[in-house]
């Protein structure tokens, strides 16, 4: 047997030869054998420049020099290749390159920057790679990857974290792993255009959107060109069969945009065609519908499309932001339009309803953020927050010391014992908790949507049902009331039996929400057998279910502060999570 196994050694030149080569094989492998990519190989004849690159956090070729926030992703990326080029062959750039530097130079028409991508820069960069400069293919192949990488994040989660303006969204949960992402699916990718829109929001109304913006960038354009004189303002509004000296203007401005029909002709005054174009235009932009040419009108019509443009483009960011199971939300409360937007399962539109919505101002501002409603609370208590005790019904209370009781407060310890001996001062301080008791006049209504959330805001009914006859619906605490919380409740608790009486309890229809909003008990919970995404949401512009792009005020300031974001250039601002609320008590 050792003999036999001593014959099996035994080298031959051949197998020396053999044995040699493969050695050799194996010692050319080990300089690749960490490579942790599924990209084809490329040449690692760069790869000391490369590194040079890569170690710092600043590239100087770059519009926005300062890359740190995505220099580790880099250096991975480039570590897991041996820091082989990614993005050129032979001197030239690879077809994935060309079709990238394409894609950034078009950004504008997903809602981006050409410049935050280098878009203008790439073609100098391309004609200096027939050098076969070492430096200059190094700089070329890391900028590439790290615009790549913006590129495909900024679409995929946005550009600026929303936690940076207080807004309760979670994008980093979808965020990719941008070095094995670029790696495994971009270098090599058969058809970049397939591959961007793989990364943007499987969304309808995120597509209705970006659609939006390719004919407001068109018409943008048309109206620079035709650089036309802004409409004269009127002192007061004018009506159907009344003189405007305008007209013609007029007529050409609401063309523009097909609020007026093409083959409509000019009369020369504000006729009859004017006014219905003109409350088409309102209904776009939520104004009063009327058909008369008002002052809010004139300023509106004013209002430059390259703004409405910029309206869009924030519109897209934002859509971006939300996680999957919200990005297709059930409900969708949209701030700036006062409207909810209910959805079915497979996100068509089921129907809309006024709401109105936190007062401007730091303190009653409705925050934006997602959650899952859990519950409804039928004949409610509302739980005044201290703030709202201390300034609202602390001065009364010191004049009247029965106010309370007078107006259907009641008083009560943190266990929720009612109590009859308290003092203004524990009132105002928290001491002890007011409450609002149940019943028709309370504010919340007879009915509460719970999403339990940091901010105490949920949607509910209300006594004030005059405030929803108002264009401009900013009133509330922070809640969001509805106008028909009656369809709401009905809808929301469709197919779905009262628990508490089992078998024989009957659906929620709406005859038994109605019945349990009017003579049902107090305080009444019916837990949800499916919990529903729901959405607070801010966008000004927003394709509508009638198919027309309609566009809102930035009542609370939100689409300002984007753009001051982004008009400082990459890299754009992070922010720690919102402040948790420590002020006990609901809003309204």
């Amino acid at each position: 047997m050792l003999s036999m196994m001593n014959a099996r050694l035994r080298l031959t030149p051949r197998t020396l030869a053999a044995g040699l080569l493969l050695a050799s094989l194996f010692a050319i492998d080990g300089c690749h054998r960490h490579r942790k990519t599924i990209s084809a190989e490329n040449t690692t004849d760069y790869a000391d420049n490369i590194q040079k690159v890569t170690g710092s956090k600043t590239l100087a070729i770059l519009r926005w020099p300062d890359y740190s926030d995505y220099q580790p992703a880099v250096a991975t990326f480039y570590g897991d290749r041996n820091n082989e080029v990614a993005w050129t062959r032979d001197g030239k750039p690879t077809a994935q390159a060309s079709a990238f530097i394409q894609a950034f130079n078009n950004a504008a028409a997903k809602g981006l920057n050409p410049e935050d991508y280098d878009g203008p820069r790439w073609a100098e960069r391309t004609q200096k790679l027939a050098g076969k400069n070492g430096d200059d293919l190094a700089q070329f192949d890391v900028a590439m990857t790290i615009a790549v990488m913006r590129y495909i994040s900024d679409l995929h989660i946005g550009r600026v974290n929303p936690t940076h303006f207080n807004f309760d969204i979670n994008a980093d949960s979808k965020k990719y792993d941008l070095a094995e992402f670029v790696s495994d699916k971009a270098v090599d990718a058969d058809e970049v255009p397939k591959l961007v829109e793989s990364v943007e929001p499987n969304s309808e109304q995120y597509r209705k959107t970006e659609e939006a913006l390719a004919r407001y960038l068109d018409l943008a354009n048309q109206q620079s060109q035709a650089n036309a004189a802004p409409l004269p303002d009127v002192a007061k509004p004018v009506v159907a069969g009344q003189s405007y000296p305008a007209a013609a203007a007029l007529l050409a401005r609401l063309k523009l945009e097909g609020d007026a029909p093409a083959e409509t002709t000019a009369s020369g005054s504000y006729d009859h065609a004017l006014s219905d174009a003109v409350k088409g235009y309102q209904h776009r932009h939520g104004l009063t519908e009327d058909g008369k040419l008002t002052p809010q009108t004139v300023k509106s019509l004013n209002v430059p499309l390259s703004a409405r443009v910029v309206q869009l483009q924030d519109s897209l960011e934002r859509w971006r932001w939300l996680p999957d199971q919200y990005l297709n939300a059930r409900i969708i409360v949209n701030l700036p339009e006062f409207v909810l937007h209910a959805y079915d399962d497979n996100h068509q539109p089921e129907f809309t309803m006024k709401v109105v919505v936190g007062k401007t101002g730091v303190e009653h501002q409705t925050p934006v953020f997602t959650h899952m409603m859990k519950y409804l609370i039928f004949r409610p208590y509302w739980n005044v927050p201290t703030d709202i005790a201390r300034k609202e019904l602390v001065p009364h209370l010191e004049a009247n010391k029965g106010y309370l009781e007078a107006k259907n407060y009641e008083v009560t310890n943190n266990k929720g014992e009612v109590l009859t001996n308290y003092t203004v001062h524990q009132v105002e301080h928290g001491g002890v908790m007011v409450r609002e008791k149940p019943g028709p006049k309370n504010s919340l209504g007879l009915v509460k949507f719970m999403f339990p959330n940091q901010y105490d805001v949920y949607l509910h009914s209300t006594p004030a049902i005059g405030l929803f006859n108002r264009t401009r619906r900013d009133f509330s605490h922070g809640c969001v009331r509805v106008q028909e919380p009656e369809k709401l409740a009905a809808w929301v608790l469709s197919g779905q039996k009262d628990a508490e009486k089992g078998s024989d309890g009957g659906d929620w229809d709406l005859d038994k929400v109605t019945e349990a909003m009017q003579s049902g008990a107090d305080n009444h919970q019916v837990n949800l057998k499916t919990q529903i995404p729901i959405v607070i949401f801010y966008v000004t512009g927003f394709v509508e279910d009638d198919g027309l792009t309609h566009f809102f005020d930035d009542v609370y300031g939100y689409d300002a502060q984007l753009q001051d974001v982004l008009a400082k250039g990459m890299p754009y601002p992070t922010k720690p999570e919102p402040v948790v609320k420590t002020n006990p008590g609901d809003t309204d």
